[in-house]
């Protein structure tokens, strides 16, 4: 971890949902903000607390959990939710973010 927030996320996570596989990727250096920022973020979460649940009541219990940041200095998040089961089948692959194509690099 390089970053308060980013820790205080990961730690956040893993309170809640035990993951069995966490990442927790700064990606605010892609984007147009100061040098250091921890304002846009990638997560990859296998748990089993995401078994029988749709992707959008995965992607609302994370939201939920991290609104504070949310509301607060985070700015983007990105998140792939995965039972073991799943990860497994795609091969614990973590996908490439898109290019940034907002502030003064569009």
């Amino acid at each position: 971890m390089s970053g308060m927030v980013e820790q205080q996320i990961y730690d956040a996570l893993v309170d809640a949902f035990e993951p069995a596989h966490l990442q927790v990727i700064n990606e605010s250096h892609n984007h147009n903000v100061p040098a250091g920022s921890e304002s846009h973020f990638k997560l990859v979460i296998v748990s089993d607390a995401f078994s029988d649940k749709r992707l959008i009541q995965r992607h609302r219990a994370v939201n939920g959990l991290l609104k504070p940041f949310l509301d607060g200095s985070v700015h983007a998040l990105s998140m792939h939710t995965h039972t073991a089961d799943e990860w497994l089948s795609k091969g614990e692959v973590v996908p490439d973010s898109p290019p940034c194509r907002g502030g003064s690099k569009a």
